[in-house]
């Protein structure tokens, strides 16, 4: 905006996210039975997507799971729906790997006031997505995942070329192809969901791929660094109640220990199930089992096969 009038902005009709559904051409007609299976039936292009995603997000979780080995950070920076993507994905790393919450960082163009009231007008300011990697000093050691449905966010792209000069890896989701936008990053996720059921409303199919690849690029990532062992959390953060169940269950599956000397055993470990399971496997004590964790980097797999040799 300039002098309070808007300016004559690039033209984004031949944007796969832009473009009208034909397939939902009278949205407007449809009984309720009627526009749920049409979603269900365009919902069905989001796995489609993720698939002819699947070397691509591969490749971003070997990249991150290497760079937070060696002291990086993993950074999602987005705006609006994008934006409120990332911040979740990286909200919900400290309760489910007990990780810092500084590991895994959502920015979000207009900061958190943006979570709850829309400020989509701020994602066309480049400067304040370059401003927001400086803030936070990000280096060659971090990875910065840029989110944009469309591909043309200024907020996102200034962000990416920031990143890009501080030598950071450089990740690309968005939901059009590469001939329509193109974009400098190490890596170019294209999730192609194709045209909305709502035309231009990005928040459907294209928020609903771009979950998926964020739960696929967390949880793979937290999975190489070895905060899983066989497909439970033993790295979760014993905070309430229904965590607390969760962690007991998780000793009692995986040892022949009752619910109450899981209990006990969970208490001794300091509230920690991977420790706690290590304690049981080695009949190493606390201490001991701490160092071993540590000389192997967290990796409870790795730690008891140390052993075994």
């Amino acid at each position: 905006m300039t002098n309070g009038q808007w300016t004559v902005g690039q033209e984004r009709g031949h944007l796969l996210t832009e473009q009208a559904n034909p397939n939902s051409q009278n949205l407007d007609q449809l009984s309720p039975l009627e526009l749920v299976d049409l979603f269900n039936q365009e919902d069905a292009r989001v796995l489609e997507a993720i698939a002819g995603a699947r070397l691509e997000l591969a490749a971003a979780i070997t990249r991150t799971a290497a760079a937070l080995r060696q002291g990086g950070r993993l950074f999602y920076v987005g705006a609006g729906t994008s934006g409120r993507l990332g911040v979740l994905d990286a909200a919900e790393c400290p309760p489910t790997f007990c990780t810092d919450p500084e590991l895994v960082q959502g920015i979000i163009a207009g900061g958190a006031g943006a979570l709850i009231r829309s400020s989509e007008d701020l994602e066309d300011r480049a400067e304040d997505g370059s401003a927001a990697i400086a803030h936070r000093h990000v280096t060659e050691l971090d990875v910065v995942v840029g989110i944009t449905a469309g591909g043309t966010t200024p907020y996102v792209q200034g962000a990416l070329q920031a990143a890009r000069q501080r030598g950071a890896t450089t990740i690309f989701i968005a939901c059009v192809p590469a001939e329509q936008v193109s974009a400098q990053v190490d890596i170019d996720i294209r999730l192609l969901v194709g045209p909305e059921v709502l035309a231009g409303s990005t928040r459907l199919k294209a928020g609903t791929a771009t979950k998926l690849a964020l739960n696929i690029l967390s949880t793979g990532v937290m999975v190489q660094l070895g905060k899983v062992y066989g497909n439970r959390m033993v790295d979760v953060a014993v905070t309430n109640t229904k965590l607390h169940d969760r962690a007991l269950r998780i000793i009692c599956d995986l040892t022949d220990l009752s619910r109450e000397e899981a209990g006990y055993l969970l208490e001794r470990s300091g509230r920690r199930v991977k420790l706690a399971l290590l304690m049981h496997w080695t009949k190493l004590d606390q201490q001991e089992s701490d160092q071993l964790l540590a000389q192997h980097q967290g990796n409870l797999r790795e730690a008891i096969n140390a052993l075994k040799k």
